[in-house]
């Protein structure tokens, strides 16, 4: 926007936003369509099974039921700041949900797995939106000094939705249908719109803004090939062609661009918000809390159905008192945060997280579930305590018309985290895994008495089965194989639990860095109350 054709408007973020009192209505608004988001990404991974079968697909064909609604969300989010400058948030969030709740129905309509990948886009394109929007929203609505508790109370949307997810997708699928799945986000999504309706404000338009359609192709291009490639490098291979190419589309369109937004008024990613250096130091603190999130969240699961045997709802409830404990210290650490700040509570948070980490690194084959519900507790608190402070901490230095765009960075830049998480850490631990395997055949001693007696024990079973003694002979491979599987399963686990420490304790680094920045945080966020707003006319 050139200084000619524009002016510029000093307001106050009252006057510009909506009204303080009684906020805390529209915030529930924002934390039904928050939840509803987060909810039905965490009902499908359990489903995977019901969905090969009912299809008769393969399992490949249908992770694309999953894969096509990350795809479609994430390549959406850059967008949502620049989209709600145009058209107002109050529209942008609705219209988002709107989508969302058509493409649920649409997704429990599916006749094939065809249709089903389509409708999910569809969906897709719709709940990317809900979050990022739905953050920027809260600091709309919400006064400066109150808004961290707000972040915290939302916050818990974003904790209990995974809580629930497993435990809930195995009892649709197992008493109702998988239909179930998509249909049970209309009631919560009409509730969430017509609340939405009633309850929020718009605010106002920046009529004049021009779409930077270079930008958004540039942008989906570079993130939707660089998710897909974190998506499919472990069972492509990384060094693929498939693989290495989409890693290559993704590099130069990161390069034009960053060339493109620096040259724009109005980009659709603002990398200028990196000048505000309180805003990148909490950007990286958080985004490798993600990295470090994904050991408990990811790994932990693995670990969970495929050594101790546990089913997966069996495993969502084991699993369930960490997201609790992570919901319950949200609003908490809200509360203590605007009373000492973001970083005192990030080095406890991420202390408490990286020590219980490198402690969970210690699971075998017989480990009590008491013991792992507890840690994964201890390490609930911890990640309750640090992810949100640290996510609000750069934002709250930042003006009201700036939030929308640095809410669509932030969230971006956290999703892509989160995937190389997952990659990463999958590929330590099938690496690990491998190479235990092999250092535990090489070590077996099979000319010892030890093993005499379990071949002798595994062969009796065989024919107390009724297998003829040949067969029972040749069993005790299988039966042998599968023990020094599971070994190097537990092991090679282990040791990815305790690499993915790491990344929490490079944070709690970082957040040293948020203590020499205090007074820049202070005076940004007094900056806050009066804004400058540019309007093209």
């Amino acid at each position: 926007m050139s200084q000619a054709a524009s002016t510029e408007i000093k307001v106050s973020a009252d006057e510009t936003l909506q009204p303080k009192e009684g906020y805390w209505l529209p915030v529930i608004v924002l934390i039904i369509g928050t939840f509803m988001a987060i909810l039905d990404s965490s009902l499908m991974n359990v489903a995977i099974p019901k969905l090969m079968s009912v299809f008769g697909v393969s399992q490949n064909e249908v992770e694309w039921v999953i894969t096509g609604y990350m795809l479609a969300s994430a390549v959406v989010v850059p967008m949502g700041g620049f989209l709600a400058d145009r058209f107002g948030y109050k529209t942008t969030f609705l219209t988002t949900l709107i989508a969302f709740v058509i493409g649920s129905a649409l997704c429990g309509m599916a006749w094939d797995n065809s249709s089903l990948v389509a409708f999910r886009i569809i969906q897709g394109l719709g709940g990317g939106f809900i979050m990022p929007i739905g953050m920027a929203m809260l600091y709309q609505i919400v006064p400066r000094d109150k808004v961290q508790v707000a972040m915290g109370v939302w916050g818990i949307s974003a904790m209990a939705a995974p809580a629930m997810g497993p435990t809930l997708s195995g009892y649709l699928v197992d008493n109702f249908s998988w239909r179930y799945l998509f249909y049970i986000n209309l009631p919560i999504g009409f509730v969430a719109i017509a609340l939405g309706f009633i309850l929020l404000k718009e605010t106002p338009k920046q009529t004049g803004l021009k779409f930077d359609y270079l930008g958004t192709f540039l942008s989906m291009l570079m993130f939707g090939s660089l998710l897909l490639a974190l998506t499919d490098g472990q069972k492509e291979g990384w060094t693929s062609l498939y693989i290495v190419g989409l890693f290559f589309i993704s590099f130069f369109s990161f390069v034009l661009l960053l060339w493109v937004e620096l040259g724009k008024d109005n980009p659709v990613m603002d990398f200028r918000l990196f000048k505000n250096s309180m805003f990148t130091i909490s950007l990286i603190a958080s985004s490798f809390v993600m990295i470090a999130m994904q050991g408990g969240v990811y790994l932990m699961p693995v670990y969970i159905q495929n050594v101790l045997g546990l089913t997966p709802m069996q495993t969502g409830i084991l699993m369930m008192p960490q997201s609790i404990a992570m919901a319950f210290m949200m609003p908490i650490a809200g509360k203590l945060t605007s009373k000492f700040g973001p970083a005192p509570l990030g080095i406890v948070g991420l202390a408490i997280v990286g020590l219980v980490t490198v402690e969970l690194h210690n699971i075998a084959q017989n480990t009590p579930h008491h013991w792992i519900t507890w840690m994964l507790v201890i390490r609930g608190i911890g990640i309750g305590l640090c992810m949100m402070p640290l996510s609000a901490a750069g934002m709250n230095t930042l003006p009201n018309h700036m939030i929308g765009r640095a809410s669509s960075l932030s969230n971006v830049v956290r999703n892509v985290m989160a995937s190389f998480g997952i990659a990463v850490l999958t590929s330590i631990m099938t690496r690990s895994t491998s190479t235990y395997a092999t250092h535990i055949a090489e070590k077996m001693d099979t000319t010892s008495p030890a093993f005499t007696e379990f071949q002798t024990n595994v062969t009796h079973r065989y024919m107390e089965l009724g297998v003829d003694p040949a067969s029972a002979a040749g069993g005790v491979s299988g039966v042998l194989a599968a023990m020094i599987q599971k070994e190097a399963l537990t092991r090679g686990i282990a040791e990815t639990l305790l690499i993915s420490a790491i990344p929490a304790f490079f944070s709690l680094f970082i957040v040293f860095f948020m203590i020499r920045r205090k007074k820049a945080a202070a005076a940004g966020a007094d900056s806050a109350g009066q804004q400058h707003v540019m309007i093209e006319m």
